[in-house]
């Protein structure tokens, strides 16, 4: 039998609202205190989900997270 690799596409902002529980159920606002930026700003690229590499590295700073950038390859998997 043949094992198929499956994986779930998930927005950024899905992505951050998972982190946000992992690190200690950390809320929104807080996030966005810490980033130095308005909970409406912030909730506005969230329900975008629309963040610059600046904005990810950022995140990733303040909590203490690298950021991992790659290309899939549509049609074999294959990440680059």
């Amino acid at each position: 039998m043949q094992n198929k690799k499956y994986s779930v596409i998930m927005s950024m902002a899905q992505k951050i609202r998972i982190l946000l529980v992992k690190k200690d159920n950390i809320p929104e606002a807080e996030l966005a205190r810490r980033l130095e930026t308005s909970p409406g700003n912030f909730n506005q690229k969230m329900k975008l989900d629309n963040f610059r590499v600046k904005e990810l590295r950022e995140i990733g700073d303040v909590l203490g997270c690298d950021v991992k950038i790659s290309f899939v390859d549509r049609q074999t998997g294959e990440e680059t």
